[in-house]
């Protein structure tokens, strides 16, 4: 338990430039906090001392505001930003170097006692207010953008954003902790680029119709003129 503390306040200075020192994380920073409860009631939990794991947890999330429940399996490296709303619930499974930030939700779709939360692979990065419901995978290296709601599996090193989540980047990317949540596509702007595509488009179209127009008004010109003059003959 104290080497995955280790890695997790390790994490913590690869990952956020904001900090000064040691002293500064293990008293300003609840990401880290809520490792600390996690970890001993994760310890509770899997020595079979259930009620102690769920009220360390509770005390945790009462502190921290993060929820993160004891039979949640969490590996080396992890690190939530900020944290505030942050819920990892009961079957969740999170490899190692992964980071949440706040409003995360690893959430379930059923009440059978049974699989029903994600699984995040090594290296994976959720943005803020993302939502990942269900008992599948999401693969290594895979970035989650932010107020995603993701409900099937993510391939590995897959970039997924929007309602419902859908991969808009796919492909193999070398592994380690170089993901940055600043990389991810913004579906805002991205929306905005294929509207001015479009207005583009409907210039050209309107140019084109006023073109068209002028060559048959100066076609039909002629024809006018002569019809006026037989009328007066």
């Amino acid at each position: 338990m104290i080497s995955h503390l280790k890695d997790d306040l390790r994490a913590v200075f690869d990952r956020d430039p904001a900090v000064r020192n040691v002293f500064e994380i293990l008293f300003c920073y609840p990401g880290f906090h809520a490792m600390l409860f996690y970890r001993l009631s994760h310890w509770f939990w899997t020595h079979r001392l259930y009620f102690l794991g769920r009220f360390t947890s509770h005390i945790g999330r009462f502190l921290t505001g993060i929820e993160i429940h004891p039979g949640a399996r969490i590996g080396r490296g992890f690190f939530i930003d900020h944290g505030m709303g942050v819920v990892i619930g009961e079957t969740a499974e999170i490899g190692e170097n992964c980071t949440l930030y706040h409003g995360v939700t690893l959430g379930g779709t059923s009440w059978a006692k049974e699989k029903r939360h994600p699984t995040l692979g090594d290296n994976v990065v959720v943005g803020s207010g993302a939502k990942i419901l269900g008992p599948f995978k999401v693969g290594d290296n895979s970035k989650v953008g932010s107020n995603s709601v993701v409900v099937k599996e993510v391939p590995p090193s897959a970039t997924v954003v929007g309602i419902p989540g859908r991969v808009v980047i796919s492909g193999e990317k070398k592994t380690g902790v170089d993901l940055n949540h600043a990389d991810l596509p913004d579906p805002v702007a991205k929306a905005v680029n294929c509207m001015m595509d479009q207005i583009a488009r409907l210039d050209e179209q309107v140019l084109a119709l006023q073109k068209e127009q002028a060559e048959l008004k100066a076609e039909l010109a002629p024809h006018g003129e002569l019809s006026g003059e037989a009328e007066a003959v």
